[in-house]
């Protein structure tokens, strides 16, 4: 019973460098195949995925919405029902099991996560014709919704714009960090998982 306590806790635990994309995969080993999975599904890349999830939790799972505070001071439930590693709100989360089939999916699974956030980006794709690359406006559209982007309601909010450069930039370095390693990750096969 406790080596099971201590596999759940191992696999929860965020990576230890979260700015650095082959850290997260060497101390994640299954993760890699995860996010590559998700980009062969969906086309949205890898480093777009990371940067999303470190932007939205920074790597926790269980990562919930603030708490509103009644008064400015006494807790009074959460903002929202935005959870886990990407922050998908209860009824987006829903709406993606619907359309996907995928009705065992958990928002605080890192493999589930990394399967929406693609389903979502290609969705930005073809529904508003965002790169899939372009990390900045595929993240403006995960914020704001497909009808908000449309309306452009980001560029009335100067502090969201400047999220979203800040999700660019993680997304180049994790571009140009996952080069370097990215062999190296493909040939380790079956055993990294361990």
């Amino acid at each position: 019973m406790s080596g099971t306590l201590w596999l759940t806790a191992c696999a929860t635990i965020p990576p230890s460098n979260i700015t650095n994309s082959c850290a997260i995969f060497y101390d994640k080993g299954d993760w890699y195949g995860d996010a590559k999975s998700s980009y062969k599904k969906w086309g949205i890349p890898i480093h777009v995925q990371l940067a999303i999830i470190h932007q939205e939790s920074r790597f926790r799972y269980n990562a919930k919405a603030p708490k509103d505070h009644l008064l400015g001071f006494i807790p009074w439930g959460r903002q929202s029902s935005a959870y886990g590693y990407a922050q998908v709100m209860k009824g987006t989360w829903n709406w993606y099991k619907r359309k996907t089939g995928n009705w065992r999916a958990h928002r605080d699974d890192f493999t589930d996560v990394v399967d929406f956030i693609g389903w979502y980006g290609n969705m930005s794709y073809n529904t508003l014709g965002i790169s899939k690359w372009d990390a900045r406006n595929q993240y403006l559209a995960y914020h704001e919704g497909h009808g908000g982007y449309q309306r452009q309601t980001y560029k009335r909010k100067r502090w969201l714009m400047a999220v979203a450069k800040k999700v660019e930039r993680n997304a180049a370095r994790y571009r140009a960090q996952l080069a370097r390693c990215e062999k190296h990750l493909n040939s380790r096969g079956w055993f990294s998982r361990f």
